[in-house]
Protein backbone atom coordinates (compact mmCIF):
# COMPACT_ATOMS: atom_id res chain seq x y z
CA UNK A 1 0.00 0.00 0.00
CA UNK A 2 1.47 3.60 -0.98
CA UNK A 3 3.11 5.56 2.04
CA UNK A 4 1.06 9.14 2.18
CA UNK A 5 3.51 11.99 1.40
CA UNK A 6 3.82 15.25 2.85
CA UNK A 7 5.20 18.48 2.03
CA UNK A 8 6.19 20.41 5.08
CA UNK A 9 7.23 24.05 5.05
CA UNK A 10 8.91 25.65 7.84
CA UNK A 11 8.96 29.17 8.28
CA UNK A 12 11.86 31.69 9.74
CA UNK A 13 10.31 32.06 12.88
CA UNK A 14 9.90 28.17 13.27
CA UNK A 15 13.57 27.74 12.13
CA UNK A 16 14.27 30.78 13.99
CA UNK A 17 16.90 29.23 16.44
CA UNK A 18 18.33 25.58 17.63
CA UNK A 19 15.52 25.45 20.30
CA UNK A 20 12.82 25.87 17.12
CA UNK A 21 14.83 23.80 14.56
CA UNK A 22 15.34 20.54 17.35
CA UNK A 23 10.92 21.47 17.76
CA UNK A 24 10.78 21.31 13.65
CA UNK A 25 12.74 18.08 13.42
CA UNK A 26 10.78 16.18 15.69
CA UNK A 27 7.27 17.15 14.13
CA UNK A 28 9.05 15.89 11.05
CA UNK A 29 10.19 12.76 13.01
CA UNK A 30 6.74 12.04 14.38
CA UNK A 31 5.32 12.56 10.83
CA UNK A 32 7.97 10.17 8.98
CA UNK A 33 6.51 7.22 11.25
CA UNK A 34 3.05 7.71 9.14
CA UNK A 35 4.78 8.50 5.45
CA UNK A 36 6.84 9.90 3.58
CA UNK A 37 8.07 13.48 3.71
CA UNK A 38 9.85 16.54 2.08
CA UNK A 39 10.43 19.21 3.89
CA UNK A 40 10.92 22.94 2.60
CA UNK A 41 12.50 25.64 4.65
CA UNK A 42 12.71 29.57 5.10
CA UNK A 43 16.16 30.71 6.33
CA UNK A 44 16.06 32.08 9.73
CA UNK A 45 14.63 34.64 11.45
CA UNK A 46 15.61 38.37 10.26
CA UNK A 47 18.32 36.87 7.96
CA UNK A 48 16.73 37.35 4.83
CA UNK A 49 16.07 41.21 5.94
CA UNK A 50 19.72 41.52 7.09
CA UNK A 51 21.15 40.25 3.31
CA UNK A 52 19.09 42.39 1.15
CA UNK A 53 20.34 45.58 3.53
CA UNK A 54 23.74 44.46 3.32
CA UNK A 55 23.32 44.01 -0.57
CA UNK A 56 21.80 47.73 -0.60
CA UNK A 57 24.94 49.25 1.37
CA UNK A 58 26.87 47.15 -1.00
CA UNK A 59 26.07 49.24 -3.26
CA UNK A 60 26.68 52.37 -2.10
CA UNK A 61 30.56 51.09 -1.51
CA UNK A 62 29.79 50.63 2.04
CA UNK A 63 32.04 47.88 2.71
CA UNK A 64 33.08 47.68 6.65
CA UNK A 65 29.11 47.53 7.05
CA UNK A 66 28.59 44.63 4.61
CA UNK A 67 31.81 42.63 6.37
CA UNK A 68 30.23 43.21 9.84
CA UNK A 69 26.36 41.65 8.61
CA UNK A 70 28.31 39.10 7.14
CA UNK A 71 30.06 38.35 10.22
CA UNK A 72 26.51 38.50 12.03
CA UNK A 73 25.24 35.86 9.84
CA UNK A 74 28.34 33.56 10.22
CA UNK A 75 27.86 33.88 13.83
CA UNK A 76 24.26 33.24 14.32
CA UNK A 77 24.60 30.18 12.25
CA UNK A 78 27.59 28.84 13.72
CA UNK A 79 25.93 29.47 17.17
CA UNK A 80 22.89 27.05 16.08
CA UNK A 81 24.70 24.37 14.50
CA UNK A 82 27.19 23.92 17.90
CA UNK A 83 24.21 23.64 20.00
CA UNK A 84 22.55 21.52 17.13
CA UNK A 85 24.92 18.54 15.97
CA UNK A 86 26.98 16.86 18.59
CA UNK A 87 28.67 14.29 16.08
CA UNK A 88 31.89 15.91 14.83
CA UNK A 89 31.95 14.42 11.44
CA UNK A 90 28.43 15.82 10.94
CA UNK A 91 29.27 19.23 12.49
CA UNK A 92 31.97 19.60 10.12
CA UNK A 93 30.15 18.83 6.90
CA UNK A 94 27.89 21.25 8.25
CA UNK A 95 29.99 23.81 8.79
CA UNK A 96 32.05 23.36 5.79
CA UNK A 97 28.42 24.01 3.82
CA UNK A 98 27.56 26.89 5.53
CA UNK A 99 31.06 28.59 5.10
CA UNK A 100 30.87 27.95 1.17
CA UNK A 101 27.41 29.59 1.38
CA UNK A 102 28.61 32.62 3.14
CA UNK A 103 32.12 32.97 1.01
CA UNK A 104 30.42 33.30 -2.25
CA UNK A 105 27.43 35.74 -0.50
CA UNK A 106 30.58 37.75 0.44
CA UNK A 107 31.88 37.62 -3.09
CA UNK A 108 28.85 38.87 -4.38
CA UNK A 109 28.70 41.84 -2.25
CA UNK A 110 32.24 42.80 -2.90
CA UNK A 111 31.37 42.59 -6.36
CA UNK A 112 28.39 44.48 -5.96
CA UNK A 113 30.54 47.43 -4.16
CA UNK A 114 33.13 47.55 -6.57
CA UNK A 115 30.58 48.08 -9.19
CA UNK A 116 28.48 49.89 -7.18
CA UNK A 117 25.71 47.76 -9.12
CA UNK A 118 23.06 45.44 -7.90
CA UNK A 119 21.58 43.71 -10.44
CA UNK A 120 18.49 41.58 -10.17
CA UNK A 121 20.46 38.07 -10.55
CA UNK A 122 22.59 39.60 -8.01
CA UNK A 123 20.11 40.31 -5.73
CA UNK A 124 18.38 36.67 -5.70
CA UNK A 125 21.74 35.21 -5.12
CA UNK A 126 22.12 37.37 -1.99
CA UNK A 127 19.12 37.35 -1.16
CA UNK A 128 18.48 33.77 -1.05
CA UNK A 129 21.89 32.77 1.15
CA UNK A 130 19.98 32.53 4.30
CA UNK A 131 17.58 29.27 2.86
CA UNK A 132 21.01 27.56 1.60
CA UNK A 133 22.61 28.42 4.98
CA UNK A 134 19.00 27.21 7.01
CA UNK A 135 18.85 23.75 5.12
CA UNK A 136 21.93 22.15 5.93
CA UNK A 137 21.24 22.79 9.33
CA UNK A 138 17.74 21.61 9.57
CA UNK A 139 19.25 18.10 7.64
CA UNK A 140 21.71 18.17 9.76
CA UNK A 141 19.12 18.15 12.97
CA UNK A 142 17.30 15.67 11.53
CA UNK A 143 20.06 13.71 11.38
CA UNK A 144 20.79 14.13 14.78
CA UNK A 145 16.67 12.78 15.46
CA UNK A 146 17.63 9.76 14.06
CA UNK A 147 16.20 10.21 10.59
CA UNK A 148 18.53 9.65 7.22
CA UNK A 149 18.21 13.28 5.60
CA UNK A 150 20.42 14.97 3.13
CA UNK A 151 19.30 18.80 1.76
CA UNK A 152 18.95 19.93 -1.86
CA UNK A 153 18.86 23.09 -3.24
CA UNK A 154 15.76 23.95 -4.99
CA UNK A 155 17.66 24.91 -8.47
CA UNK A 156 17.72 21.19 -9.26
CA UNK A 157 13.78 21.12 -8.66
CA UNK A 158 12.15 23.97 -9.23
CA UNK A 159 12.16 25.33 -12.91
CA UNK A 160 11.19 28.78 -13.46
CA UNK A 161 11.36 31.55 -16.19
CA UNK A 162 13.82 34.32 -15.81
CA UNK A 163 11.91 37.34 -14.16
CA UNK A 164 14.31 37.53 -11.27
CA UNK A 165 12.70 38.48 -8.14
CA UNK A 166 9.21 37.11 -8.66
CA UNK A 167 10.27 34.55 -10.68
CA UNK A 168 7.12 32.16 -12.53
CA UNK A 169 7.63 28.25 -11.98
CA UNK A 170 7.36 26.30 -14.66
CA UNK A 171 5.38 23.28 -13.95
CA UNK A 172 6.18 20.35 -15.87
CA UNK A 173 9.60 20.59 -16.16
CA UNK A 174 9.32 21.24 -12.64
CA UNK A 175 7.67 17.76 -12.25
CA UNK A 176 10.01 15.92 -14.12
CA UNK A 177 12.86 17.39 -12.13
CA UNK A 178 10.96 16.78 -8.30
CA UNK A 179 10.10 13.22 -9.58
CA UNK A 180 13.96 12.39 -10.81
CA UNK A 181 16.09 13.85 -7.91
CA UNK A 182 13.49 13.73 -5.14
CA UNK A 183 11.04 9.82 -5.41
CA UNK A 184 14.02 7.96 -5.20
CA UNK A 185 15.37 9.67 -1.81
CA UNK A 186 11.79 9.07 -0.59
CA UNK A 187 11.86 5.45 -1.76
CA UNK A 188 15.11 4.79 0.00
CA UNK A 189 13.41 6.60 3.30
CA UNK A 190 15.23 9.73 2.82
CA UNK A 191 13.89 13.07 4.44
CA UNK A 192 15.08 15.43 1.80
CA UNK A 193 15.10 19.02 2.88
CA UNK A 194 14.52 21.91 0.24
CA UNK A 195 15.50 25.47 0.05
CA UNK A 196 12.44 27.35 -0.23
CA UNK A 197 11.86 30.67 -1.75
CA UNK A 198 14.38 29.02 -4.91
CA UNK A 199 13.90 28.27 -8.43
CA UNK A 200 16.09 28.37 -11.45
CA UNK A 201 15.73 28.70 -15.03
CA UNK A 202 16.43 25.90 -17.41
CA UNK A 203 19.82 27.16 -18.28
CA UNK A 204 20.37 26.97 -14.47
CA UNK A 205 20.65 30.66 -13.20
CA UNK A 206 19.20 30.99 -9.88
CA UNK A 207 16.02 33.33 -9.56
CA UNK A 208 13.81 33.63 -6.52
CA UNK A 209 9.90 33.45 -6.44
CA UNK A 210 9.58 36.53 -4.24
CA UNK A 211 9.60 37.77 -0.85
CA UNK A 212 7.57 34.84 1.16
CA UNK A 213 8.29 32.41 -1.09
CA UNK A 214 8.72 29.74 0.98
CA UNK A 215 4.74 28.61 1.34
CA UNK A 216 4.77 29.14 -2.58
CA UNK A 217 7.78 26.70 -2.85
CA UNK A 218 6.41 23.77 -0.58
CA UNK A 219 2.67 23.85 -2.45
CA UNK A 220 5.22 23.61 -5.88
CA UNK A 221 6.97 20.77 -4.93
CA UNK A 222 3.75 19.25 -3.22
CA UNK A 223 1.69 19.45 -6.76
CA UNK A 224 5.10 18.52 -8.67
CA UNK A 225 5.37 14.89 -6.81
CA UNK A 226 1.37 14.69 -6.27
CA UNK A 227 1.41 15.01 -2.57
CA UNK A 228 -1.49 13.72 0.20
CA UNK A 229 -1.15 16.98 1.75
CA UNK A 230 1.42 20.00 2.25
CA UNK A 231 1.72 21.31 5.56
CA UNK A 232 2.41 25.18 5.88
CA UNK A 233 4.16 25.25 9.97
CA UNK A 234 4.27 28.68 11.09
CA UNK A 235 3.78 30.95 14.64
CA UNK A 236 0.00 31.22 14.00
CA UNK A 237 -2.60 28.30 14.74
CA UNK A 238 -4.12 29.21 11.59
CA UNK A 239 -6.05 31.26 9.49
CA UNK A 240 -8.32 33.93 11.80
CA UNK A 241 -11.55 35.26 11.56
CA UNK A 242 -9.55 38.57 11.39
CA UNK A 243 -6.11 40.05 12.63
CA UNK A 244 -6.60 39.28 16.32
CA UNK A 245 -4.42 42.50 17.08
CA UNK A 246 -7.45 44.51 15.79
CA UNK A 247 -9.85 42.29 17.11
CA UNK A 248 -9.06 40.08 20.17
CA UNK A 249 -12.23 38.03 19.95
CA UNK A 250 -10.77 36.67 16.50
CA UNK A 251 -10.97 33.06 16.14
CA UNK A 252 -9.27 30.23 14.25
CA UNK A 253 -11.25 28.90 11.21
CA UNK A 254 -10.92 24.98 10.99
CA UNK A 255 -11.31 24.68 7.43
CA UNK A 256 -11.90 27.44 4.60
CA UNK A 257 -11.45 26.89 0.62
CA UNK A 258 -9.21 27.92 -2.01
CA UNK A 259 -10.93 31.08 -3.04
CA UNK A 260 -11.69 32.20 0.71
CA UNK A 261 -7.48 31.46 1.76
CA UNK A 262 -6.57 33.29 -1.76
CA UNK A 263 -8.39 36.66 -1.23
CA UNK A 264 -7.35 36.84 2.45
CA UNK A 265 -3.93 36.61 1.04
CA UNK A 266 -4.69 38.86 -1.69
CA UNK A 267 -6.00 41.45 0.67
CA UNK A 268 -3.27 41.53 3.49
CA UNK A 269 -3.37 37.88 5.31
CA UNK A 270 0.10 37.81 6.14
CA UNK A 271 -0.11 34.00 6.85
CA UNK A 272 -0.47 32.88 3.12
CA UNK A 273 1.92 33.85 0.36
CA UNK A 274 -0.82 35.20 -2.31
CA UNK A 275 0.71 33.11 -5.07
CA UNK A 276 0.49 29.87 -2.49
CA UNK A 277 -2.51 28.03 -3.86
CA UNK A 278 -1.84 28.79 -7.06
CA UNK A 279 0.18 24.97 -7.86
CA UNK A 280 -2.35 23.07 -5.95
CA UNK A 281 -5.73 24.11 -6.67
CA UNK A 282 -6.15 21.67 -9.78
CA UNK A 283 -4.79 18.96 -8.03
CA UNK A 284 -7.53 19.83 -5.11
CA UNK A 285 -4.18 19.15 -2.28
CA UNK A 286 -5.15 20.15 0.86
CA UNK A 287 -2.97 22.84 2.70
CA UNK A 288 -2.74 23.01 6.52
CA UNK A 289 -1.44 25.93 8.28
CA UNK A 290 -0.54 24.93 11.85
CA UNK A 291 1.39 26.46 14.50
CA UNK A 292 5.13 24.52 15.40
CA UNK A 293 5.14 26.20 18.71
CA UNK A 294 1.89 24.03 19.32
CA UNK A 295 2.06 21.01 17.14
CA UNK A 296 -1.08 19.88 18.93
CA UNK A 297 -3.36 22.26 17.91
CA UNK A 298 -5.22 21.59 14.77
CA UNK A 299 -5.04 24.82 12.54
CA UNK A 300 -6.66 25.53 9.61
CA UNK A 301 -7.03 23.01 6.63
CA UNK A 302 -7.63 24.45 2.81
CA UNK A 303 -9.57 22.62 0.49
CA UNK A 304 -11.22 23.01 -2.45
CA UNK A 305 -15.01 23.64 -0.94
CA UNK A 306 -14.13 24.53 2.87
CA UNK A 307 -16.65 24.42 5.29
CA UNK A 308 -19.92 26.44 4.91
CA UNK A 309 -20.50 29.42 6.64
CA UNK A 310 -24.25 30.06 8.14
CA UNK A 311 -23.93 33.82 7.73
CA UNK A 312 -21.87 33.60 4.39
CA UNK A 313 -19.11 35.76 5.83
CA UNK A 314 -16.40 33.73 6.72
CA UNK A 315 -13.54 36.70 7.50
CA UNK A 316 -12.26 39.82 6.96
CA UNK A 317 -9.22 41.12 6.65
CA UNK A 318 -7.20 44.68 6.03
CA UNK A 319 -4.44 46.27 4.52
CA UNK A 320 -2.73 49.44 5.64
CA UNK A 321 0.85 50.87 3.60
CA UNK A 322 -1.29 51.50 0.88
CA UNK A 323 -2.15 54.31 -1.37
CA UNK A 324 -5.59 55.76 -3.31
CA UNK A 325 -4.04 57.04 -6.88
CA UNK A 326 -7.21 59.24 -8.20
CA UNK A 327 -6.92 60.07 -12.31
CA UNK A 328 -10.57 62.60 -12.70
CA UNK A 329 -12.18 65.53 -13.66
CA UNK A 330 -15.17 66.07 -15.56
CA UNK A 331 -12.54 66.36 -18.59
CA UNK A 332 -11.47 63.12 -18.80
CA UNK A 333 -14.84 61.81 -19.75
CA UNK A 334 -14.22 62.96 -23.37
CA UNK A 335 -10.49 61.83 -23.01
CA UNK A 336 -9.65 58.88 -25.69
CA UNK A 337 -7.67 55.49 -24.01
CA UNK A 338 -7.33 57.32 -20.33
CA UNK A 339 -8.09 53.77 -18.76
CA UNK A 340 -5.46 51.93 -21.01
CA UNK A 341 -3.13 54.71 -20.38
CA UNK A 342 -3.32 55.26 -16.73
CA UNK A 343 -3.09 51.04 -15.97
CA UNK A 344 -0.29 51.11 -19.05
CA UNK A 345 1.64 53.34 -17.40
CA UNK A 346 1.09 51.81 -13.36
CA UNK A 347 1.94 48.24 -14.56
CA UNK A 348 5.02 49.57 -16.62
CA UNK A 349 6.04 50.85 -13.38
CA UNK A 350 5.52 47.09 -11.96
CA UNK A 351 2.90 48.54 -9.10
CA UNK A 352 0.45 45.96 -8.37
CA UNK A 353 -3.11 47.00 -8.27
CA UNK A 354 -4.94 45.76 -5.03
CA UNK A 355 -8.44 47.23 -5.70
CA UNK A 356 -10.09 49.67 -8.81
CA UNK A 357 -12.98 51.74 -8.54
CA UNK A 358 -14.79 53.98 -11.25
CA UNK A 359 -18.33 56.00 -11.04
CA UNK A 360 -20.34 55.47 -14.18
CA UNK A 361 -20.35 59.06 -15.04
CA UNK A 362 -16.05 58.47 -15.35
CA UNK A 363 -15.33 61.18 -13.96
CA UNK A 364 -12.32 60.06 -11.99
CA UNK A 365 -10.85 56.63 -11.86
CA UNK A 366 -9.47 55.36 -8.67
CA UNK A 367 -7.08 52.70 -7.54
CA UNK A 368 -5.09 51.17 -4.98
CA UNK A 369 -1.43 50.45 -4.99
CA UNK A 370 1.28 49.75 -2.17
CA UNK A 371 2.74 52.34 -0.77
CA UNK A 372 6.41 52.02 -1.91
CA UNK A 373 5.09 52.39 -5.40
CA UNK A 374 2.98 55.47 -4.91
CA UNK A 375 5.57 58.01 -5.47
CA UNK A 376 7.04 56.88 -9.04
CA UNK A 377 3.64 55.71 -10.22
CA UNK A 378 2.13 59.21 -9.60
CA UNK A 379 5.40 60.95 -11.18
CA UNK A 380 4.93 58.46 -14.51
CA UNK A 381 1.29 59.28 -14.47
CA UNK A 382 2.17 62.55 -14.32
CA UNK A 383 4.77 62.55 -16.96
CA UNK A 384 2.00 59.87 -19.54
CA UNK A 385 -0.92 62.91 -18.81
CA UNK A 386 1.72 65.81 -19.41
CA UNK A 387 0.11 67.39 -22.17
CA UNK A 388 -3.20 65.95 -21.00
CA UNK A 389 -2.83 68.17 -17.78
CA UNK A 390 -1.48 71.20 -19.52
CA UNK A 391 -4.98 71.29 -21.80
CA UNK A 392 -6.80 70.51 -18.34
CA UNK A 393 -8.71 67.78 -20.15
CA UNK A 394 -7.11 65.82 -17.18
CA UNK A 395 -7.63 67.75 -14.04
CA UNK A 396 -5.90 66.28 -11.67
CA UNK A 397 -3.71 63.09 -10.15
CA UNK A 398 -3.42 62.84 -6.51
CA UNK A 399 -2.49 60.67 -4.25
CA UNK A 400 -4.08 59.91 -0.72
CA UNK A 401 -1.79 57.87 1.56
CA UNK A 402 -3.60 57.94 4.68
CA UNK A 403 -5.84 55.14 3.61
CA UNK A 404 -6.83 51.29 4.20
CA UNK A 405 -8.84 48.66 2.47
CA UNK A 406 -11.17 46.17 4.22
CA UNK A 407 -11.91 43.28 2.75
CA UNK A 408 -15.00 41.11 3.80
CA UNK A 409 -14.50 37.41 2.68
CA UNK A 410 -16.86 34.50 2.43
CA UNK A 411 -17.62 31.55 -0.65
CA UNK A 412 -21.15 31.49 0.38
CA UNK A 413 -21.50 35.08 0.14
CA UNK A 414 -22.80 34.76 -3.23
CA UNK A 415 -26.13 33.09 -2.13
CA UNK A 416 -26.50 34.83 0.91
CA UNK A 417 -28.92 38.49 0.06
CA UNK A 418 -28.00 41.12 2.48
CA UNK A 419 -24.29 40.59 3.51
CA UNK A 420 -23.39 44.49 1.51
CA UNK A 421 -26.36 46.17 3.43
CA UNK A 422 -25.61 44.59 6.87
CA UNK A 423 -22.13 45.57 6.25
CA UNK A 424 -22.47 49.46 5.34
CA UNK A 425 -25.26 50.09 7.23
CA UNK A 426 -22.78 48.73 10.59
CA UNK A 427 -20.16 50.75 9.04
CA UNK A 428 -22.71 54.39 9.33
CA UNK A 429 -23.84 53.45 12.82
CA UNK A 430 -20.17 53.22 13.40
CA UNK A 431 -19.57 57.13 11.96
CA UNK A 432 -16.92 54.73 9.43
CA UNK A 433 -16.78 56.92 6.13
CA UNK A 434 -16.33 54.84 2.74
CA UNK A 435 -13.94 56.47 0.79
CA UNK A 436 -14.55 53.83 -2.28
CA UNK A 437 -15.86 50.47 -2.64
CA UNK A 438 -15.41 47.49 -5.04
CA UNK A 439 -16.95 44.02 -5.52
CA UNK A 440 -16.00 41.17 -7.90
CA UNK A 441 -18.53 39.66 -9.98
CA UNK A 442 -17.12 36.40 -7.98
CA UNK A 443 -19.01 37.87 -4.92
CA UNK A 444 -16.13 36.48 -2.59
CA UNK A 445 -15.37 39.59 -1.48
CA UNK A 446 -16.08 43.19 -0.80
CA UNK A 447 -13.91 45.38 -0.57
CA UNK A 448 -13.91 48.95 0.97
CA UNK A 449 -11.69 52.04 1.43
CA UNK A 450 -11.55 53.70 4.48
CA UNK A 451 -9.22 56.17 6.49
CA UNK A 452 -6.65 54.36 7.92
CA UNK A 453 -7.76 55.98 11.52
CA UNK A 454 -10.98 53.88 11.09
CA UNK A 455 -9.44 50.83 10.13
CA UNK A 456 -9.43 48.63 13.05
CA UNK A 457 -12.94 50.52 14.21
CA UNK A 458 -14.41 49.01 10.82
CA UNK A 459 -12.85 45.83 11.39
CA UNK A 460 -13.95 45.03 14.50
CA UNK A 461 -17.59 46.27 13.78
CA UNK A 462 -18.27 44.12 11.14
CA UNK A 463 -16.69 40.76 12.84
CA UNK A 464 -19.24 42.01 15.77
CA UNK A 465 -22.18 41.99 13.06
CA UNK A 466 -21.24 38.92 11.53
CA UNK A 467 -20.91 37.12 14.75
CA UNK A 468 -17.57 35.64 13.69
CA UNK A 469 -16.33 35.36 17.16
CA UNK A 470 -19.65 33.47 18.61
CA UNK A 471 -20.62 30.48 16.01
CA UNK A 472 -23.62 28.78 16.55
CA UNK A 473 -22.34 25.34 17.92
CA UNK A 474 -25.03 23.61 16.07
CA UNK A 475 -23.84 24.87 12.78
CA UNK A 476 -20.38 24.44 13.76
CA UNK A 477 -21.20 20.65 14.17
CA UNK A 478 -23.13 20.54 11.14
CA UNK A 479 -20.18 22.34 9.16
CA UNK A 480 -17.46 19.50 11.04
CA UNK A 481 -20.47 16.41 9.46
CA UNK A 482 -19.96 17.85 5.99
CA UNK A 483 -16.32 18.61 6.32
CA UNK A 484 -15.77 14.76 7.46
CA UNK A 485 -18.04 13.03 4.81
CA UNK A 486 -16.81 15.62 2.35
CA UNK A 487 -13.38 14.90 3.03
CA UNK A 488 -13.84 11.13 2.64
CA UNK A 489 -15.16 11.78 -0.97
CA UNK A 490 -12.36 14.13 -2.06
CA UNK A 491 -9.02 11.85 -0.44
CA UNK A 492 -11.12 9.11 -2.53
CA UNK A 493 -10.73 11.28 -5.95
CA UNK A 494 -7.87 12.48 -5.36
CA UNK A 495 -5.91 9.17 -4.82
CA UNK A 496 -8.15 7.76 -8.18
Amino acid sequence: MRRPLRVMKFGGTSVGDAECIERAAKIVAAASGQGAVVVVVSAMSGVTNRLIEAAHRSQEGRQEEVAKLTDLLRIQHETALRTLIRDETRRAQVSGAMEQVIAETARLLQGTALLRELTPRARDAISSAGERLATPLVAGALCEAGLRSVAIDATELIVTDDHHGSAAPLLEQTHERAEARLRPLLADGIVPVATGFIGATTDGTLTTLGRGGSDYSATILGAALGADETIIWTDVDGVMTADPRLVPEARTLPEISYNEAAELAYFGAKVLHPKTLRPVTQAGVPVWIRNSFAPEKPGTKITPRGRPAGGGVKALTAIRDVALITVGGPGIVGVPDVVAKTFSTTARMRANVLLISQSSSQNDICFIIPLADAERTVAALRQAFASDLADQQVEHITVDPNIAIVAVVGENMRGTPGIAGRTFSTLGREGVNIIAIAQGSSEYNISFVVDVSAMQRAVAAVHKEFRLDERDLREENEAATYAEVGDGRRDDENRR
